[in-house]
Protein backbone atom coordinates (compact mmCIF):
# COMPACT_ATOMS: atom_id res chain seq x y z
CA UNK A 1 0.00 0.00 0.00
CA UNK A 2 1.28 3.47 -0.91
CA UNK A 3 1.22 5.67 2.20
CA UNK A 4 2.13 9.32 2.52
CA UNK A 5 5.34 10.24 4.32
CA UNK A 6 6.09 13.10 6.68
CA UNK A 7 9.52 13.69 8.18
CA UNK A 8 11.54 16.14 10.23
CA UNK A 9 15.18 16.81 11.04
CA UNK A 10 16.34 18.72 14.11
CA UNK A 11 18.86 18.74 16.96
CA UNK A 12 18.14 17.15 20.34
CA UNK A 13 20.10 15.26 22.99
CA UNK A 14 23.30 16.61 21.45
CA UNK A 15 22.60 14.74 18.21
CA UNK A 16 21.06 15.07 14.77
CA UNK A 17 17.55 13.61 14.87
CA UNK A 18 15.62 12.32 11.84
CA UNK A 19 11.99 11.25 12.16
CA UNK A 20 10.15 9.52 9.31
CA UNK A 21 6.45 8.69 9.71
CA UNK A 22 4.70 6.58 7.08
CA UNK A 23 0.92 6.72 6.77
CA UNK A 24 0.73 9.30 9.52
CA UNK A 25 0.04 12.99 9.95
CA UNK A 26 1.95 16.17 10.63
CA UNK A 27 0.35 16.12 14.08
CA UNK A 28 1.93 12.71 14.80
CA UNK A 29 5.29 14.06 13.67
CA UNK A 30 4.95 17.11 15.90
CA UNK A 31 3.93 14.93 18.85
CA UNK A 32 6.98 12.71 18.32
CA UNK A 33 9.28 15.72 18.28
CA UNK A 34 7.66 17.12 21.40
CA UNK A 35 8.07 13.76 23.14
CA UNK A 36 11.80 13.77 22.41
CA UNK A 37 12.02 17.28 23.86
CA UNK A 38 10.30 16.10 27.05
CA UNK A 39 12.63 13.13 27.39
CA UNK A 40 15.65 15.38 26.95
CA UNK A 41 14.32 17.75 29.61
CA UNK A 42 13.97 14.83 32.02
CA UNK A 43 17.20 12.98 31.23
CA UNK A 44 19.86 15.50 30.24
CA UNK A 45 22.80 15.76 32.63
CA UNK A 46 23.41 19.26 31.28
CA UNK A 47 20.08 20.71 32.50
CA UNK A 48 20.18 21.47 36.23
CA UNK A 49 16.42 20.94 36.55
CA UNK A 50 16.36 17.55 34.79
CA UNK A 51 15.37 14.51 36.81
CA UNK A 52 18.79 12.95 36.21
CA UNK A 53 20.48 16.05 37.66
CA UNK A 54 18.06 16.09 40.58
CA UNK A 55 18.90 12.44 41.30
CA UNK A 56 22.62 13.20 41.25
CA UNK A 57 22.23 16.28 43.44
CA UNK A 58 20.19 14.27 45.97
CA UNK A 59 22.37 11.14 45.95
CA UNK A 60 21.73 9.32 49.19
CA UNK A 61 18.14 10.55 49.40
CA UNK A 62 14.97 9.22 47.70
CA UNK A 63 13.61 11.23 44.77
CA UNK A 64 10.16 10.94 43.19
CA UNK A 65 10.51 10.82 39.39
CA UNK A 66 8.30 10.24 36.35
CA UNK A 67 7.64 6.81 34.89
CA UNK A 68 9.99 7.75 32.02
CA UNK A 69 12.91 8.17 34.40
CA UNK A 70 12.05 5.04 36.36
CA UNK A 71 12.20 3.14 33.06
CA UNK A 72 15.52 4.77 32.16
CA UNK A 73 17.10 3.76 35.47
CA UNK A 74 15.72 0.23 35.20
CA UNK A 75 17.05 -0.16 31.66
CA UNK A 76 20.45 1.15 32.76
CA UNK A 77 20.56 -1.52 35.48
CA UNK A 78 19.43 -4.15 32.96
CA UNK A 79 22.18 -3.02 30.58
CA UNK A 80 24.86 -3.31 33.26
CA UNK A 81 23.75 -6.88 33.96
CA UNK A 82 23.44 -7.75 30.26
CA UNK A 83 27.00 -6.66 29.54
CA UNK A 84 28.60 -8.00 32.70
CA UNK A 85 29.48 -4.44 33.69
CA UNK A 86 30.71 -3.45 30.24
CA UNK A 87 28.05 -0.76 30.23
CA UNK A 88 28.24 1.24 33.44
CA UNK A 89 25.95 4.26 33.95
CA UNK A 90 27.79 5.33 37.12
CA UNK A 91 30.90 6.74 35.40
CA UNK A 92 29.88 10.40 35.46
CA UNK A 93 32.92 11.45 37.49
CA UNK A 94 35.22 9.74 35.00
CA UNK A 95 33.53 11.50 32.08
CA UNK A 96 33.91 14.88 33.78
CA UNK A 97 37.55 14.10 34.59
CA UNK A 98 38.11 13.41 30.88
CA UNK A 99 36.75 16.88 30.08
CA UNK A 100 33.18 15.99 29.08
CA UNK A 101 31.70 18.44 31.57
CA UNK A 102 29.29 20.26 29.23
CA UNK A 103 27.15 19.42 26.23
CA UNK A 104 29.23 18.18 23.33
CA UNK A 105 28.15 21.08 21.12
CA UNK A 106 29.82 23.45 23.61
CA UNK A 107 32.68 21.08 24.30
CA UNK A 108 33.55 20.95 20.59
CA UNK A 109 33.56 24.74 20.33
CA UNK A 110 35.46 25.39 23.56
CA UNK A 111 38.03 22.64 23.10
CA UNK A 112 37.79 21.63 26.78
CA UNK A 113 40.86 23.78 27.45
CA UNK A 114 40.27 23.88 31.17
CA UNK A 115 39.90 20.14 31.69
CA UNK A 116 42.33 18.63 34.21
CA UNK A 117 44.87 15.92 33.41
CA UNK A 118 43.44 12.42 33.52
CA UNK A 119 43.97 10.62 36.83
CA UNK A 120 46.25 7.62 37.19
CA UNK A 121 44.25 4.38 36.72
CA UNK A 122 42.84 3.14 40.01
CA UNK A 123 43.93 -0.26 41.28
CA UNK A 124 40.66 -0.79 43.11
CA UNK A 125 37.22 0.70 42.75
CA UNK A 126 35.50 1.58 46.00
CA UNK A 127 32.80 3.86 44.67
CA UNK A 128 29.17 2.72 44.89
CA UNK A 129 27.95 0.55 42.03
CA UNK A 130 24.86 -0.16 39.95
CA UNK A 131 23.54 -2.74 42.41
CA UNK A 132 23.35 0.00 45.06
CA UNK A 133 20.67 1.90 43.13
CA UNK A 134 17.22 1.46 44.68
CA UNK A 135 14.03 1.70 42.61
CA UNK A 136 10.76 1.51 44.58
CA UNK A 137 7.69 2.42 42.53
CA UNK A 138 8.20 6.00 41.37
CA UNK A 139 11.00 6.62 43.86
CA UNK A 140 14.67 6.27 42.90
CA UNK A 141 17.53 6.49 45.37
CA UNK A 142 21.11 6.76 44.21
CA UNK A 143 23.74 5.87 46.81
CA UNK A 144 25.77 8.68 48.30
CA UNK A 145 28.68 9.58 46.07
CA UNK A 146 27.24 8.15 42.86
CA UNK A 147 27.11 10.11 39.61
CA UNK A 148 24.51 8.65 37.25
CA UNK A 149 24.92 9.29 33.52
CA UNK A 150 22.48 7.57 31.14
CA UNK A 151 24.66 8.43 28.15
CA UNK A 152 23.72 6.77 24.87
CA UNK A 153 21.14 4.48 26.44
CA UNK A 154 18.90 7.53 26.76
CA UNK A 155 18.96 8.08 23.02
CA UNK A 156 18.27 4.43 22.30
CA UNK A 157 15.43 4.25 24.79
CA UNK A 158 13.97 7.49 23.40
CA UNK A 159 13.92 5.93 19.93
CA UNK A 160 12.08 2.88 21.28
CA UNK A 161 9.53 4.95 23.20
CA UNK A 162 8.79 7.39 20.37
CA UNK A 163 8.59 4.72 17.65
CA UNK A 164 6.13 2.66 19.68
CA UNK A 165 3.97 5.68 20.49
CA UNK A 166 3.81 6.76 16.83
CA UNK A 167 2.61 3.31 15.77
CA UNK A 168 0.04 3.26 18.59
CA UNK A 169 -1.21 6.63 17.31
CA UNK A 170 -2.12 4.95 14.01
CA UNK A 171 0.88 5.34 11.70
CA UNK A 172 1.69 2.51 9.28
CA UNK A 173 5.43 2.80 9.88
CA UNK A 174 8.08 4.88 11.59
CA UNK A 175 11.83 5.36 11.71
CA UNK A 176 13.36 7.24 14.63
CA UNK A 177 17.03 8.06 14.14
CA UNK A 178 18.57 9.49 17.30
CA UNK A 179 22.03 10.41 16.09
CA UNK A 180 22.75 6.91 14.79
CA UNK A 181 20.57 4.96 17.19
CA UNK A 182 17.73 3.89 14.90
CA UNK A 183 14.45 2.14 15.69
CA UNK A 184 12.05 1.10 12.92
CA UNK A 185 8.55 -0.33 13.09
CA UNK A 186 6.04 -1.15 10.37
CA UNK A 187 6.17 -0.18 6.72
CA UNK A 188 8.89 1.89 5.11
CA UNK A 189 8.09 4.57 2.49
CA UNK A 190 8.41 1.86 -0.19
CA UNK A 191 5.83 -0.33 1.52
CA UNK A 192 8.43 -2.98 2.32
CA UNK A 193 11.01 -3.27 5.09
CA UNK A 194 13.46 -0.54 6.01
CA UNK A 195 16.96 -0.37 4.50
CA UNK A 196 19.36 1.24 6.95
CA UNK A 197 22.91 2.40 6.26
CA UNK A 198 25.71 1.66 8.71
CA UNK A 199 28.22 4.47 8.32
CA UNK A 200 31.79 5.23 9.33
CA UNK A 201 32.76 8.85 10.17
CA UNK A 202 35.73 8.70 7.80
CA UNK A 203 33.91 7.16 4.84
CA UNK A 204 31.55 8.60 2.24
CA UNK A 205 30.01 5.23 1.39
CA UNK A 206 28.20 3.08 3.99
CA UNK A 207 29.99 0.10 5.46
CA UNK A 208 26.82 -1.95 4.95
CA UNK A 209 23.12 -1.71 4.13
CA UNK A 210 20.91 -3.81 6.39
CA UNK A 211 17.23 -4.64 6.07
CA UNK A 212 14.76 -4.60 8.96
CA UNK A 213 10.98 -4.64 9.45
CA UNK A 214 10.90 -4.26 13.22
CA UNK A 215 14.11 -3.70 15.09
CA UNK A 216 17.00 -1.40 15.79
CA UNK A 217 20.54 -0.55 14.78
CA UNK A 218 22.95 1.38 16.99
CA UNK A 219 26.53 2.42 16.38
CA UNK A 220 29.16 3.26 18.98
CA UNK A 221 32.44 4.86 18.00
CA UNK A 222 35.47 6.52 19.54
CA UNK A 223 35.75 8.69 16.40
CA UNK A 224 32.81 11.10 16.71
CA UNK A 225 32.71 12.65 20.17
CA UNK A 226 36.38 13.55 20.34
CA UNK A 227 38.15 16.53 21.88
CA UNK A 228 41.71 17.51 22.77
CA UNK A 229 43.12 18.69 26.09
CA UNK A 230 46.67 20.02 26.04
CA UNK A 231 47.33 18.01 22.89
CA UNK A 232 45.88 14.81 24.35
CA UNK A 233 43.04 13.19 22.40
CA UNK A 234 40.06 12.13 24.47
CA UNK A 235 36.69 10.57 23.72
CA UNK A 236 33.45 9.75 25.53
CA UNK A 237 33.67 5.95 25.68
CA UNK A 238 34.92 5.26 29.19
CA UNK A 239 36.29 1.83 30.07
CA UNK A 240 34.77 0.77 33.43
CA UNK A 241 37.94 -1.17 34.25
CA UNK A 242 40.23 1.87 34.08
CA UNK A 243 37.69 4.73 34.33
CA UNK A 244 39.51 6.38 31.42
CA UNK A 245 38.75 6.70 27.69
CA UNK A 246 38.97 3.26 26.11
CA UNK A 247 42.15 2.19 24.34
CA UNK A 248 40.43 -0.72 22.56
CA UNK A 249 41.77 -1.88 19.20
CA UNK A 250 38.24 -1.33 17.82
CA UNK A 251 37.16 2.11 16.63
CA UNK A 252 33.51 1.41 15.84
CA UNK A 253 30.81 -1.20 16.31
CA UNK A 254 27.23 -1.47 15.08
CA UNK A 255 24.69 -3.84 16.60
CA UNK A 256 21.32 -5.03 15.30
CA UNK A 257 18.81 -5.94 18.01
CA UNK A 258 15.11 -5.90 18.75
CA UNK A 259 15.25 -2.60 20.62
CA UNK A 260 17.47 0.45 20.28
CA UNK A 261 18.48 0.65 23.94
CA UNK A 262 19.74 -2.94 23.73
CA UNK A 263 21.61 -2.28 20.48
CA UNK A 264 23.17 0.85 21.98
CA UNK A 265 24.61 -0.80 25.08
CA UNK A 266 25.80 -3.86 23.17
CA UNK A 267 27.55 -1.65 20.60
CA UNK A 268 29.51 0.03 23.38
CA UNK A 269 30.31 -3.35 24.91
CA UNK A 270 31.59 -4.67 21.57
CA UNK A 271 34.02 -1.76 21.22
CA UNK A 272 35.24 -2.08 24.79
CA UNK A 273 35.81 -5.84 24.54
CA UNK A 274 38.13 -5.48 21.57
CA UNK A 275 38.45 -7.51 18.41
CA UNK A 276 39.33 -10.86 20.02
CA UNK A 277 36.22 -10.92 22.23
CA UNK A 278 33.98 -8.56 20.28
CA UNK A 279 30.92 -10.75 19.80
CA UNK A 280 30.90 -13.04 22.81
CA UNK A 281 27.97 -11.21 24.45
CA UNK A 282 25.68 -11.62 21.44
CA UNK A 283 22.90 -14.18 21.18
CA UNK A 284 20.93 -15.56 18.21
CA UNK A 285 18.67 -12.48 18.19
CA UNK A 286 21.47 -9.95 17.83
CA UNK A 287 24.14 -9.27 15.21
CA UNK A 288 27.12 -6.96 15.00
CA UNK A 289 29.98 -5.71 12.90
CA UNK A 290 33.13 -4.05 14.16
CA UNK A 291 35.82 -1.91 12.53
CA UNK A 292 39.34 -1.54 13.89
CA UNK A 293 41.45 1.60 13.69
CA UNK A 294 43.07 0.46 10.42
CA UNK A 295 39.68 -0.13 8.77
CA UNK A 296 39.54 -3.92 9.13
CA UNK A 297 35.96 -5.21 9.31
CA UNK A 298 34.72 -8.25 11.21
CA UNK A 299 31.14 -9.41 11.76
CA UNK A 300 29.24 -11.91 13.84
CA UNK A 301 27.93 -15.04 12.15
CA UNK A 302 24.38 -13.67 12.53
CA UNK A 303 25.09 -10.46 10.59
CA UNK A 304 24.86 -11.94 7.08
CA UNK A 305 21.13 -12.55 7.49
CA UNK A 306 20.52 -8.77 7.31
CA UNK A 307 22.58 -8.09 4.18
CA UNK A 308 20.12 -9.38 1.59
CA UNK A 309 22.78 -11.52 -0.03
CA UNK A 310 25.37 -8.74 -0.28
CA UNK A 311 28.97 -9.38 0.72
CA UNK A 312 30.53 -7.40 3.53
CA UNK A 313 33.86 -5.83 2.62
CA UNK A 314 36.87 -6.97 4.65
CA UNK A 315 38.14 -3.41 4.92
CA UNK A 316 36.57 0.05 4.68
CA UNK A 317 38.12 2.65 2.40
CA UNK A 318 38.82 5.84 4.32
CA UNK A 319 38.26 9.14 2.51
CA UNK A 320 41.30 11.27 1.80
Amino acid sequence: MNHGVVEARFRAMGSDIHLVVVGGTAHMLAAARARIDVLEQRWSRFRPDSEVCLLNAAAGEPVVVTTDTVLLVQRAIDAWRMTGGGFDPTLLDALVAAGYDRSFDRLHNDGAVGAPPLPVPRLSITRPGVTDIVVDGDVVTLPTGMGFDPGGIGKGLSADIVATEVIHAGAAGVCVNMGGDLRVLGESPTGTGWTLAIEHPRCTEPIALVGLWDGAVATSSVLRKVWTVNGQRRHHLIDPQTEQPSDSDLALASVIAGQAWTAEVLAKAVVLRGRDRAFDLLDADTAALAVDHAGGVTASDTFAAYLGGATLAERVQFDG
